[in-house]
């Protein structure tokens, strides 16, 4: 009887706990932003070929324009219908995207927007990115459609209609999150033109979704829409395969609304792994990198399945979202490298690698006031293509950390150390660690003020390894260090504290 009854409860979410990941590869990258034929050139130019497992994409629907010539990022996060035409491209590119990313292993992952609308003051007309009319200040959204019949109005108990009291779990979940009209998803007929467009995007060949604004739903409201969502095309998945679902809940601990709560619905962002990982690698509140021997489950994080992982996100990297201060970004490349490293070495988690664009950056009173500045665009305020540097980094203002050599590096040595145990840990007691992944791999991290020089037990097979950080195998040759690997396993490693990059990774294919 316990049996049947857990199978009842998680039944439905243990299936979209899976990424369906092919080939062996592990890592989900976020291409903020991209437009979808860059993002479907991608696919076919660099991430099959480096072994990447998915692509998160920016919320495909349409949504508002604003008379703003820098269109901000947040604009992609104020839907005023679910057709697909956004400023990243049409429908019919974003089919094409799809596609092409499919048919060479990549996945598409949809960032989903379904808890509410534009916002209460988003104006009316023909602003969108399609052209659709709407009027937001008459909840009055034809493309759908949606009526004021289908909003949380009088369900919210506050004078202003917002959240005003995030400890309060009602007004959290049946209020506007910053003005934005929410969505009454308590309604079958919402929930079915919720999951409607889901399903488009399903049938089209998407993996699954990362759903925003997951602590702004009830879970029954959740559970009821995930259970309407088709399987995915078996055109590029097994038969019977269900959506990938993972659940944006901010939730730094001691929050009212827990993580917890979504866990059987699917994967849920770990917020706390960012968070306190950057405060490992500044070195922030005596923080050392020798504690995270026990890092993951440890360290209180929910359970390896259940969890999605990354050093930054779209919001926190603005300062946004759930980490404050702690959150490492390409602004600091020197420690981002070495985090995100750390992550992709790990075997906690399903790891998710940011790419980014730049901003001009203006702070006032710590603050930075262009945080809300839209990517890289021409005088029309369409998004800009992403063109290849000579050493194959990205120009025009776009960052694509997925394509910096440390970072591609370390998602091949995931993809290679896959289903292997954290084993051969090592440290100084103080910010230099080492660990391996049973005899496929090995990392060394330099975070102190000091050089390193020590032999450790790597566990692999005796042979010449190329780092994979400060260059990498080509052919018979190493462009980088080379690490020596005696018979024995034992190795000797040297990292000064003013390496450029001060880690070194070595792995079963990196062996001469």
């Amino acid at each position: 009887m316990k049996l049947f009854i857990l199978t009842t409860l998680f039944g439905l979410g243990l299936p979209q706990h899976n990424p369906h990941f092919k080939d062996g590869r592990t890592t989900i990258v976020h291409l903020f932003e991209w437009r979808w034929s860059d993002i479907a050139a991608e696919c076919e130019r660099f991430l099959a070929p480096k072994g990447f497992g998915g692509v998160q994409i920016s919320p495909p629907n349409e949504h508002i324009v604003l008379d703003n010539p820098w269109r901000p990022w947040w604009q992609r996060y104020q839907p005023i219908s679910y057709n697909l035409c956004s400023r990243s491209g049409s429908e019919k590119e974003f089919i094409d995207m799809v596609t092409r990313c499919n048919n060479v292993g990549v996945n598409i992952y949809v960032d989903a927007v379904i808890n509410h609308m534009c916002g209460s003051s988003g104006g009316e007309g023909n602003h969108s990115s399609c052209g659709s009319w709407f009027s937001a200040s008459k909840k009055d959204f034809p493309s759908v459609p949606y009526s004021a019949w289908d909003f949380n109005v009088n369900k919210c108990r506050t004078a202003t209609g917002n959240i005003e009291n995030y400890g309060d779990i009602a007004q959290v979940r049946d209020c506007r999150l910053v003005s934005l009209l929410d969505l009454a998803l308590e309604k079958d007929y919402v929930r079915a033109k919720v999951a409607e467009f889901m399903n488009k995007l399903i049938d089209l060949g998407v993996a699954g979704f990362r759903v925003d604004a997951c602590k702004h739903m009830w879970p029954g409201d959740l559970q009821n829409v995930y259970g309407r969502l088709h399987n995915l095309n078996s055109t590029w998945f097994p038969n019977h395969s269900r959506p990938f679902i993972f659940q944006e809940v901010i939730d730094l601990g001691g929050e009212v609304i827990s993580s917890r709560e979504y866990i059987h619905l699917g994967r849920v962002t770990e917020f706390k792994y960012g968070a306190k990982l950057g405060k490992v690698f500044r070195k922030w509140q005596e923080e050392k990198l020798c504690y995270t021997r026990t890092w993951g489950e440890g360290w209180g994080f929910m359970s390896d399945g259940n969890a999605i992982v990354f050093v930054d996100n779209h919001d926190n990297q603005r300062g946004h979202g759930a980490g404050g201060s702690s959150i490492i970004t390409f602004w600091d490349p020197r420690l981002y490298k070495m985090a995100v490293g750390y992550m992709l070495a790990h075997p906690y988690g399903v790891a998710r690698v940011m790419s980014s664009y730049r901003w001009n950056r203006n702070f006032v009173n710590g603050k930075d006031q262009s945080d809300w500045l839209g990517p890289p665009s021409n005088i029309n305020g369409s998004t800009k293509a992403v063109p290849l540097n000579p050493d194959q980094t990205c120009g025009d203002g776009w960052v694509c950390e997925h394509r910096w050599r440390q970072i591609t590096n370390m998602a091949i040595f995931r993809n290679v150390v896959n289903g292997q145990p954290h084993t051969n840990w090592w440290d100084n007691q103080s910010n230099q660690v080492a660990f391996g992944r049973g005899n496929r791999g090995f990392i060394v991290f330099n975070n102190d003020g000091w050089d390193l020089d020590v032999t450790l037990n790597t566990g692999m097979p005796g042979g010449t390894y190329c780092d994979v950080i400060s260059g990498q195998k080509d052919g018979n040759r190493c462009t980088g260090k080379q690490i020596l690997v005696r018979n024995d396993g034992n190795a000797l490693f040297k990292i000064t504290y003013t390496d450029e990059d001060p880690f070194v990774a070595i792995h079963a294919e990196s062996k001469l």
